[in-house]
């Protein structure tokens, strides 16, 4: 944490941003700190980088898309208009840096204004003019996770031959995928979704790629922080829609390789990487 903390107030102090008091919000994928008392986050890769080799990339993506979206009046939280959002490379590390948007943490937005909100986000990125990786999350950065973390200690050869076949098998399935392709959130939870003064902002387009809606609705429809058919039903979509079953496929897959890569970085996360692995097999297939 400490040096990707450091990277981030260095580049920042080069733009004349004094900060005093850098505090984590979150390490988890990543870590996003608060450059105190400046009203600045600053985003920073960390496990995310094993299934990116080129991170900034990946934040350069999302700069450009909240950028269009803000534009637009959409409820994203911006990047900071108080030095220039990046990314950036700094000793070894890509940031990017965003407006600190007071919230609660705490509070969970009902099925219905997440279902709404999902809508109206994806009208708006069907405008979105950029190029964006087809199913990047699904596709290029699960084949690169595979291949930078095999071998894993505690997981058997079976267990990696199979996760190998089946992203071989998604893969081909994916890149078939009926449905017109449009910009995504790529993570559309509504863990990204902030309570804030000004209601419900989105947040956390790294994962932002192209593709058939199906794959942001599998996201959500999947999510143990609500009622996610419910919401789906509100976005005005079929959470029954065997349509949606490859997307799942691929969530679940996506899910067991990242929570690996978590593992990793953080052994206390054990039980979910099991967890996770458990629920790759339990789908296996269908």
């Amino acid at each position: 944490m400490r040096p990707a903390v450091a990277a981030a107030v260095s580049v920042a102090a080069r733009h004349g941003v004094r900060v005093a008091d850098p505090v984590v919000l979150k390490d988890s994928f990543s870590i996003r700190v608060h450059l105190r008392p400046a009203p600045i986050v600053a985003r920073v890769p960390t496990v995310t980088a094993l299934g990116r080799p080129r991170p900034a990339e990946a934040l350069a993506r999302e700069v450009s898309v909240v950028s269009f979206l803000y534009e637009r009046g959409v409820p994203v939280v911006p990047v900071s208009d108080l030095l220039p959002p990046g990314p950036f490379e700094q000793d070894g590390y890509a940031v990017s840096f965003w407006t600190y948007a007071e919230h609660d943490g705490d509070r969970r937005y009902k099925p219905a204004d997440v279902g709404r909100a999902l809508a109206e986000l994806h009208e708006v990125l069907r405008e979105y003019p950029g190029e964006l990786p087809y199913l990047g999350p699904a596709l290029d950065e699960t084949a690169c996770l595979l291949d930078r973390l095999a071998p894993l200690p505690g997981v058997d050869a079976g267990t990696l031959a199979g996760l190998r076949d089946d992203l071989d098998r998604l893969g081909a399935e994916l890149r078939g995928a009926p449905g017109p392709a449009q910009a995504l959130h790529g993570d559309a939870h509504p863990g990204n979704l902030l309570a804030t003064a000004r209601g419900p902002l989105w947040i956390d387009f790294e994962e932002t790629c192209s593709g058939p809606v199906g794959w942001d609705l599998a996201c959500l429809v999947k999510t143990g922080l609500l009622d996610g058919p419910e919401a789906l039903r509100e976005y005005g979509a079929d959470p029954d829609d065997p349509g949606l079953q490859l997307f799942l496929r691929a969530r679940r897959m996506q899910g067991a390789l990242w929570m690996l890569a978590k593992g990793r970085a953080f052994p206390g996360e054990v039980a979910r990487v099991v967890a996770a692995l458990d629920q790759w097999r339990a789908g296996r297939g269908g």
